[in-house]
Protein backbone atom coordinates (compact mmCIF):
# COMPACT_ATOMS: atom_id res chain seq x y z
CA UNK A 1 0.00 0.00 0.00
CA UNK A 2 2.93 2.42 0.89
CA UNK A 3 4.19 1.76 -2.28
CA UNK A 4 1.02 2.45 -4.49
CA UNK A 5 0.76 5.94 -2.38
CA UNK A 6 4.50 6.53 -2.88
CA UNK A 7 4.34 5.65 -7.23
CA UNK A 8 0.68 7.53 -6.67
CA UNK A 9 2.83 10.81 -5.47
CA UNK A 10 5.71 10.79 -7.34
CA UNK A 11 3.86 10.51 -10.89
CA UNK A 12 1.40 13.03 -9.80
CA UNK A 13 4.51 14.94 -8.75
CA UNK A 14 6.37 14.46 -12.05
CA UNK A 15 3.06 14.86 -14.41
CA UNK A 16 2.68 18.60 -11.95
CA UNK A 17 5.93 19.48 -12.50
CA UNK A 18 5.87 18.70 -16.37
CA UNK A 19 3.23 20.66 -16.46
CA UNK A 20 4.19 23.80 -14.92
CA UNK A 21 3.59 26.53 -16.87
CA UNK A 22 6.38 28.93 -17.46
CA UNK A 23 6.53 32.51 -17.53
CA UNK A 24 8.54 35.29 -18.52
CA UNK A 25 8.08 38.89 -19.47
CA UNK A 26 9.95 41.55 -22.21
CA UNK A 27 10.32 45.31 -22.10
CA UNK A 28 9.21 46.48 -25.60
CA UNK A 29 10.05 50.23 -24.95
CA UNK A 30 13.59 48.73 -24.52
CA UNK A 31 13.37 46.50 -27.82
CA UNK A 32 12.20 49.56 -30.20
CA UNK A 33 14.90 51.77 -28.49
CA UNK A 34 17.22 49.33 -29.69
CA UNK A 35 15.78 49.17 -33.03
CA UNK A 36 17.77 51.61 -35.64
CA UNK A 37 14.32 51.30 -38.07
CA UNK A 38 11.96 52.19 -35.35
CA UNK A 39 14.30 55.09 -34.19
CA UNK A 40 14.72 56.79 -37.79
CA UNK A 41 10.76 55.98 -38.20
CA UNK A 42 9.79 57.94 -35.13
CA UNK A 43 12.20 60.68 -35.87
CA UNK A 44 10.16 60.72 -39.51
CA UNK A 45 7.13 61.06 -37.58
CA UNK A 46 8.34 63.86 -34.90
CA UNK A 47 9.57 65.56 -38.23
CA UNK A 48 5.96 65.40 -40.04
CA UNK A 49 4.49 65.91 -37.22
CA UNK A 50 6.65 69.60 -36.72
CA UNK A 51 5.94 70.17 -40.21
CA UNK A 52 2.24 69.94 -39.99
CA UNK A 53 1.98 71.29 -36.67
CA UNK A 54 4.05 74.73 -38.00
CA UNK A 55 1.56 74.90 -41.39
CA UNK A 56 -1.48 75.31 -38.83
CA UNK A 57 0.05 77.27 -36.85
CA UNK A 58 0.98 79.39 -39.85
CA UNK A 59 -2.31 79.58 -41.08
CA UNK A 60 -4.26 80.33 -37.81
CA UNK A 61 -1.69 82.81 -37.92
CA UNK A 62 -3.09 84.21 -41.41
CA UNK A 63 -6.51 84.17 -39.63
CA UNK A 64 -5.29 86.20 -36.94
CA UNK A 65 -4.14 88.76 -39.65
CA UNK A 66 -7.46 88.48 -41.12
CA UNK A 67 -9.38 89.21 -37.45
CA UNK A 68 -7.30 92.10 -36.96
CA UNK A 69 -7.64 94.26 -39.73
CA UNK A 70 -11.47 93.21 -40.02
CA UNK A 71 -11.68 94.68 -36.53
CA UNK A 72 -9.51 97.73 -37.63
CA UNK A 73 -12.07 98.33 -40.05
CA UNK A 74 -14.85 97.72 -39.56
CA UNK A 75 -16.54 100.74 -38.12
CA UNK A 76 -16.21 101.95 -41.34
CA UNK A 77 -17.51 99.02 -43.28
CA UNK A 78 -21.01 98.83 -43.96
CA UNK A 79 -23.01 96.13 -42.94
CA UNK A 80 -23.09 93.77 -45.98
CA UNK A 81 -18.94 93.88 -46.53
CA UNK A 82 -18.72 93.21 -42.67
CA UNK A 83 -20.90 90.37 -42.51
CA UNK A 84 -18.80 89.29 -46.31
CA UNK A 85 -15.38 89.95 -44.14
CA UNK A 86 -16.84 88.11 -41.27
CA UNK A 87 -18.00 85.00 -43.05
CA UNK A 88 -14.87 84.72 -45.03
CA UNK A 89 -12.49 84.34 -41.33
CA UNK A 90 -15.20 81.59 -40.29
CA UNK A 91 -15.08 80.12 -43.72
CA UNK A 92 -10.82 79.71 -43.37
CA UNK A 93 -10.95 79.13 -39.70
CA UNK A 94 -13.09 76.31 -40.30
CA UNK A 95 -10.94 75.03 -43.06
CA UNK A 96 -8.03 74.88 -40.73
CA UNK A 97 -9.94 73.00 -38.13
CA UNK A 98 -10.56 70.35 -40.81
CA UNK A 99 -7.15 70.18 -41.78
CA UNK A 100 -5.62 70.04 -38.58
CA UNK A 101 -8.17 67.02 -37.70
CA UNK A 102 -7.26 65.60 -41.52
CA UNK A 103 -3.89 65.22 -40.46
CA UNK A 104 -3.70 65.15 -35.89
CA UNK A 105 -7.42 63.27 -35.96
CA UNK A 106 -7.76 59.82 -35.07
CA UNK A 107 -7.82 58.58 -38.95
CA UNK A 108 -5.78 61.43 -40.02
CA UNK A 109 -2.29 61.03 -41.92
CA UNK A 110 0.10 61.03 -38.88
CA UNK A 111 -2.09 58.10 -37.62
CA UNK A 112 -2.06 56.11 -41.39
CA UNK A 113 1.57 57.61 -41.57
CA UNK A 114 2.62 56.01 -37.89
CA UNK A 115 0.66 52.78 -38.98
CA UNK A 116 2.37 52.27 -42.51
CA UNK A 117 5.86 53.03 -40.58
CA UNK A 118 5.60 51.85 -36.94
CA UNK A 119 3.29 48.94 -37.21
CA UNK A 120 5.30 46.63 -39.43
CA UNK A 121 8.38 46.72 -36.75
CA UNK A 122 6.18 46.00 -33.84
CA UNK A 123 4.62 42.66 -36.02
CA UNK A 124 7.99 41.55 -36.26
CA UNK A 125 8.44 41.83 -32.71
CA UNK A 126 5.37 40.11 -31.55
CA UNK A 127 6.54 37.43 -33.76
CA UNK A 128 9.89 36.58 -32.55
CA UNK A 129 7.87 36.45 -29.09
CA UNK A 130 5.32 34.49 -30.30
CA UNK A 131 8.09 32.01 -31.76
CA UNK A 132 10.22 32.47 -28.42
CA UNK A 133 7.63 31.82 -26.53
CA UNK A 134 6.52 28.40 -28.84
CA UNK A 135 10.07 27.25 -29.02
CA UNK A 136 11.38 27.83 -25.18
CA UNK A 137 7.56 26.52 -24.23
CA UNK A 138 6.32 29.28 -21.93
CA UNK A 139 2.29 29.93 -21.57
CA UNK A 140 2.87 33.58 -20.74
CA UNK A 141 5.27 36.72 -21.64
CA UNK A 142 4.18 39.64 -20.30
CA UNK A 143 5.53 43.15 -21.25
CA UNK A 144 6.56 45.41 -18.55
CA UNK A 145 6.37 48.48 -20.26
CA UNK A 146 2.22 48.81 -21.34
CA UNK A 147 -0.05 48.60 -18.87
CA UNK A 148 1.09 45.72 -16.86
CA UNK A 149 2.22 46.58 -13.21
CA UNK A 150 5.03 44.94 -12.17
CA UNK A 151 5.88 45.42 -8.95
CA UNK A 152 8.84 42.86 -8.95
CA UNK A 153 10.19 40.91 -12.00
CA UNK A 154 13.65 39.24 -11.49
CA UNK A 155 15.92 39.54 -14.30
CA UNK A 156 16.01 35.95 -15.35
CA UNK A 157 12.52 35.91 -16.93
CA UNK A 158 13.39 39.05 -19.12
CA UNK A 159 13.59 38.03 -22.69
CA UNK A 160 13.74 41.35 -24.26
CA UNK A 161 17.60 40.80 -25.10
CA UNK A 162 16.72 37.02 -26.24
CA UNK A 163 13.66 38.89 -28.58
CA UNK A 164 16.60 41.70 -29.71
CA UNK A 165 19.18 38.62 -30.39
CA UNK A 166 16.19 36.77 -32.40
CA UNK A 167 15.56 39.69 -34.40
CA UNK A 168 19.48 40.46 -35.29
CA UNK A 169 19.92 43.88 -33.43
CA UNK A 170 22.91 44.32 -31.21
CA UNK A 171 21.94 46.41 -27.85
CA UNK A 172 22.83 48.04 -25.45
CA UNK A 173 22.75 46.21 -21.86
CA UNK A 174 22.23 49.24 -19.95
CA UNK A 175 18.70 48.26 -19.04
Amino acid sequence: MKKLVLIAVMIFSVFAFATAQKFAYVDTDYILENIPEYNDAKALLDDLAEQWQHEIEEKYAEIDQLYKAYQAEAVLLPEDMKKKKEDEIIKKEKAVKELQRQIFGQDGELFKKRQELIKPIQEKIYNAIEEMAVQRNYAVIFDKSGSLTMLFSDAKYDLSDDVLDELGYSYNTGK
